[in-house]
């Protein structure tokens, strides 16, 4: 049984969050930090800010230029990373539980007074820009969660793309990235997870030392519900010359308290979550087309995306897209089956239970729980959860959160001159190129900096 192990919680007088697990297995101790924010907080700056503020907080920070920084790092054989999501940063490291000093300082250092230097801001931008070009020469398929969200959630932050396109990026400045952290960043917006190797006093005081005086951030609006998606379109990405078809089939979906969590999970187990899921079968282990075709869900503090990506041979991406779609209303019209659950809920179980054995891993789920205001119960509670979904509320959830086929927006990526005419039947059709800077077309960024 995987429950939440005991931890203490508390919340400093200038808003921080701190939680405490500890676990003395091995001599480890794991940070999760997030700071709220992200993407979805980029405006007025272009998109792709946040992600280049998050790359710089690992390039020097307090007494330690990018390499004495790095060196500190390897030296006590830790590991310190950040990343940006659409709803925050996050900040991860993993120490021996003797260098916990050593990690708080690193940590409060970055958080608190990161160097955020003009000659790394533009190494790290030109660098991302050139990433986005290599990648859509040679894996363009990485890219086309970006351009189905671009397109689904066209004016909802949640189009914004986490890491930019090389449009944005050549438009952000030092001057935002400057402006962005002064903004984004302080005490209000941090939840602190410290799971491992720790006594909880002595990391409670190190905690209060490094982050009792950081001051509050600007505050930040809510964020607004996506409008929900009417009817189906088809975003053609011309990739001349490709011999395979990358498609994508999305539409706006549900929240990450989203009450029916466990039946929800299940249903896309057997849609498209495993390898023997209904749409692999159709698309690869039936009709031989693709080597794999799988479904999921993006939930966010709002109603994020259901998605459905697979690739296929360029002559068969009508064929392909028909069978994904046609597998998608069988699931409305046929439901499933009561033997089909007690077959998701032992894979489902199997798979939670490996997801939350290490200190790393608990320091995730706790920051998460806490980000998204969830409960243990998010944890204690799902087995128990999953063995009383039964094939009526399958159907019900089945109704609430997955797309009937007229519902969904299409983005397919692939040689436009010998797929156009095979797409017409899926609904009005928008051309770009793979090659344009942005991922919708005609983009506008023209935002001026801070």
């Amino acid at each position: 049984m995987v429950r939440v192990p005991e931890h203490e919680r508390l919340v400093l007088d200038n808003g921080a969050t701190l939680i405490l697990l500890p676990r003395r297995e091995v001599p480890l101790l794991a940070c999760q930090a997030l700071l709220r924010g992200g993407s979805v907080v980029d405006p007025p700056a272009p998109p792709g800010t946040a992600s280049l503020v998050a790359a710089l907080l690992e390039k020097g920070a307090g007494a330690r230029d990018a390499y004495a920084f790095a060196e500190t790092v390897e030296g006590a054989g830790g590991s310190f990373g950040a990343l940006a999501g659409p709803e925050a940063i996050a900040v991860r490291s993993q120490f021996l539980s003797r260098d916990q000093g050593l990690m708080l300082e690193l940590l409060s250092d970055t958080l608190r007074a990161p160097r955020l230097e003009e000659r790394e801001f533009e190494h790290l931008r030109e660098r991302q820009i050139e990433f986005i070009k290599a990648v859509k020469d040679s894996e363009p398929a990485e890219l086309i969660d970006a351009y189905g969200r671009a397109m689904l959630f066209a004016g909802h932050p949640y189009a914004r793309p986490v890491h930019g396109s090389e449009s944005s990026l050549a438009q952000v400045t030092h001057a935002h990235a400057r402006h962005y952290y002064r903004t984004h960043f302080g005490a209000d917006r941090l939840i602190l997870v410290l799971a491992g190797d720790l006594d909880i006093d002595r990391a409670e005081q190190a905690v209060r030392s490094a982050f009792a005086s950081w001051p509050r951030a600007v505050g930040r609006p809510p964020l607004a519900q996506p409008a929900p998606s009417t009817g189906r379109r088809v975003l053609l990405v011309d990739a001349p010359g490709a011999a395979q078809t990358h498609f994508w089939i999305g539409m706006s979906g549900v929240e990450r308290k989203y009450p029916r969590r466990a039946a929800l999970d299940l249903v896309n187990t057997l849609f498209g979550g495993r390898f023997t899921s209904l749409l692999n079968a159709e698309l690869r282990i039936k009709s031989g087309l693709s080597y794999g075709a799988r479904s999921s869900f993006v939930r966010g503090s709002v109603a994020g995306e259901f998605s459905i990506r697979s690739f296929v041979e360029t002559a068969s991406t009508a064929r392909a897209i028909r069978l994904a779609l046609q597998a998608l209303e069988r699931l409305h019209s046929e439901g499933v089956s009561a033997e089909m659950l007690a077959s998701a809920r032992a894979y489902t179980l199997g798979q939670y239970a490996l997801g939350l054995e290490t200190a790393a891993d608990w320091a995730a789920a706790l920051a998460d729980i806490e980000f998204f205001g969830l409960g243990t119960g998010y944890i204690d509670d799902y087995p128990a959860a999953l063995a009383e979904v039964d094939p009526r509320v399958a159907r019900e959830v089945i109704a609430e959160a997955f797309p009937t086929p007229d519902q969904v927006t299409l983005v397919v990526i692939g040689d436009a001159a010998r797929i156009g005419g095979q797409l017409a039947e899926f609904g009005p059709i928008v051309p770009m190129r793979l090659i344009d800077p942005d991922f919708v077309p005609g983009a506008a960024g023209d935002e001026a900096p801070p």
